[in-house]
């Protein structure tokens, strides 16, 4: 047991005849954690790109709520009444009357034939 300790600990199963494949599997070990580390930092990226973009998003919305707020506002009669008013145009006192347009209906041939 004390000498399987002292070999571990000098490493002798680097340099041992069947070492190339103690070899094979720590190359294969460290390219496994490099992907690993890869793979956590590409997901972490995303993360706070979605962080980012998710802030965006709020700060969006926000403004597109501020604008539509102002152009109700900008939409009303008595804003658009006191607008008026400073280039001298009054509202009308008089109503709108409706106007109905009657269309006259179009003879076909049977019917010019027996008038």
């Amino acid at each position: 047991m004390k000498n399987r300790i002292y070999s571990l600990l000098k490493a002798k199963f680097l340099v041992n005849d069947d070492a190339v494949k103690n070899w094979r599997f720590i190359v294969f070990g460290i390219a496994l954690a490099i992907i690993m580390i890869a793979n956590t930092q590409r997901f972490e990226q995303k993360v706070f790109e979605i962080a980012a973009l998710s802030n965006q998003v709020k700060e969006l919305r926000s403004e597109f709520v501020d604008r539509r707020s102002e152009l109700m506002k900008l939409k009303m009669e008595s804003t658009i009444s006191e607008k008026m008013l400073q280039k001298q145009i009054f509202p009308s006192t008089v109503p709108p009357v409706k106007i109905k347009v009657v269309k006259e209906e179009e003879k076909n041939f049977f019917k010019k034939i027996w008038e």
